[in-house]
């Protein structure tokens, strides 16, 4: 029988006992593990809507795999309704405050194990960080992805209502029929259903070894879902009792191999920043310039939205995660002999999966046949980013721009510009002071970016910043800019009309000024007062490392 940390550790003595019994021990409960079921449900978001029956279904499973679970709730923010909102300051903020709560409620119990299911962006990253600061057996479950939603006979995700505001201004469409798309665009409960930020981080969790296979793409609504709930409770029962734990998971490798499927995948810019804080967490080393080294040789095989015609759960019949990564396999792009929760290795799960994907469907190609020849997500660094920035650059025909600056102070005054068809084909607009510190907590541009595309300008400018984007952005963006200019980046001295260069080819973002002109502004720069002194807001911006670093609170 497993002897569970509580008892180890001589906090189930009688009074302890008593309060356990309270909450429906009983005496042959005592030396059973502890599981903590970290339930994100809430009606906030159709992401999280779903969340409770799969952690009820799992709660279900713990206790009849000889555990005893106990279930406590955390937070979540909708992105997509926080969007080109204030709001949107706290939604980065809710990767760190999911990731206290998971270790506050499992530690302060003394748990020995934790299953974690969440639906939104932060959700993911901010389950594994707590993972990766306890070590103790963990798997996370996603609540799946939205199905999508149809008008025309088109496949509509969020994003598709964020760009018609583009088409609005720009006079493509009319306002009903922006109405139907508002209408349309968001069907039921899931997350994102294009590869944007929730599916992309899923990914890379079940890459990681720290979901069960196919987990990532299932749509949230099937009842596979609700049974892969059920089978992650079992599953992680007998990792409490082999004792595999997260760092055993966490390694360089496994890191690698995440980026790797996230490139192949075509996934979200917030994939680096999440990747980044994680493996700071479990003391892996791990840079900016890792993205870089794997992009050059890894290609985009799927053709996914938000640049690609396929929704994931297109993906999902197409063969996964697995088919994905068996691709990679073969094709000496993925380490084989990385550990998986359920104590196999990669290439033992991959065993039975067909080296090439399925005839029948175009949403994963071969090796031979890719979408892009390389990753999509290209490390920029120059006199503009000597920490480095994040491109995305799929859907881009040319990734090089030479254009005069439109800079803004917020992310505000630049969606006004573009509605007000301010914006021309050639400019580079530079949206400043919304990093992690100065905005603070690093709005994403989800708002500008699809008002571009949808004003037909998606590959004739750019838009660089030191807030992020979302997952659902394409086009020549490049985010992430680093130092931010709220401590002194070079990004702070931009002035309107200067020459910049966004060159992915040569991995370039430069401010075409002499050094010594850059000396001379950065001279006469102030550092601006703070926009929050006090609250979560204030405290995180005193604490938040750079954006190069994963804007982690928890270490420098």
């Amino acid at each position: 029988m497993l002897r569970s940390r509580a008892i180890t550790q001589g906090i189930q003595r009688s009074p302890n006992r008593a309060m356990l019994r309270a909450v429906g021990f009983g005496d042959e409960d005592f030396n059973k593990p502890i599981i903590g079921i970290a339930n994100g449900f809430s009606t906030i978001t159709p992401c999280n809507i779903g969340l409770n029956k799969l952690a009820l279904r799992s709660e279900e499973a713990a206790r009849e795999a000889g555990a005893m679970p106990q279930m406590f709730g955390t937070i979540t923010v909708s992105d997509g309704i926080s969007m080109g909102t204030e709001g949107m300051k706290y939604s980065l903020v809710s990767r760190e405050v999911i990731a206290d709560a998971i270790e506050t409620a499992c530690n302060g119990q003394s748990m020995d194990g934790v299953l974690a299911i969440g639906g939104c962006d932060k959700n993911m990253p901010g389950a594994i960080l707590s993972m990766a600061r306890m070590n103790i057996p963990a798997i996370f479950v996603y609540g799946g992805t939205i199905k999508p939603g149809r008008l025309d006979g088109n496949d509509l995700t969020v994003v598709s209502a964020f760009e018609a505001v583009g088409q609005l201004a720009s006079g493509k469409i009319d306002q009903a029929e922006l109405l139907a798309v508002e209408k349309n665009a968001i069907p039921g409960a899931g997350s994102c259903g294009g590869m944007f930020t929730a599916n992309t981080m899923s990914a890379a969790i079940e890459t990681m070894g720290l979901s069960l296979p196919y987990s990532s793409t299932m749509a949230a609504e099937d009842e596979e879902k609700a049974n892969n709930a059920a089978q992650s409770a079992v599953v992680l029962v007998k990792a409490i009792e082999a004792d595999i734990r997260p760092l055993d998971l966490l390694t360089k490798k496994a890191f690698e191999n995440a980026i790797s499927v996230i490139m192949a995948i075509g996934g979200s810019t917030n994939a680096v920043l999440h990747l980044l804080a994680i493996a700071r967490t479990a003391g892996i080393e791990l840079s900016i310039d890792d993205f870089e080294r794997i992009r050059q040789k890894v290609p985009v095989i799927c053709d996914l939205k938000p640049s690609g015609r396929y929704v994931t759960i297109d993906l999902h019949r197409a063969g996964g995660i697995p088919q994905v990564m068996k691709i990679l396999l073969e094709a000496g792009l993925l380490h084989g002999e990385c550990q998986t929760i359920e104590g196999l290795t990669l290439k033992e799960i991959l065993k039975n999966i067909p080296s090439i994907p399925p005839s029948n469907q175009d949403v994963i190609r071969s090796i031979k046949n890719p979408i892009y020849k390389k990753g999509h997500l290209a490390i920029l660094k120059g006199n503009l980013a000597k920490e480095g920035s994040v491109a995305k650059i799929s859907g881009v025909k040319v990734p090089v721009i030479t254009g005069p600056a439109k800079v803004f102070e917020s992310e505000e005054e630049c969606l006004a510009a573009i509605l007000k068809n301010q914006i021309k084909a050639g400019d580079v607009i530079v949206v400043r002071y919304e990093g992690p510190v100065g905005g603070p907590g690093m709005r994403e541009m989800l708002a500008p970016t699809s008002a571009i595309v949808g004003q037909g300008l998606g590959d004739k400018v750019a838009l660089i910043t030191d807030g992020r984007f979302s997952g659902g952005t394409y086009g020549l963006v490049v985010g992430h800019v680093a130092p931010e200019a709220a401590v002194g980046g070079t990004i702070g001295l931009v002035e309107e009309g200067d020459s910049i260069t966004v060159d992915a080819h040569q991995q370039l973002i430069q401010l075409n000024i002499s050094d010594e002109e850059i000396k001379r502004r950065r001279s006469i720069w102030k550092k601006p007062k703070p926009r929050y002194t006090s609250g979560i807001l204030g405290k995180y911006s005193r604490l938040v490392s750079s954006s190069s670093k994963g804007a982690v609170t928890d270490r420098d």
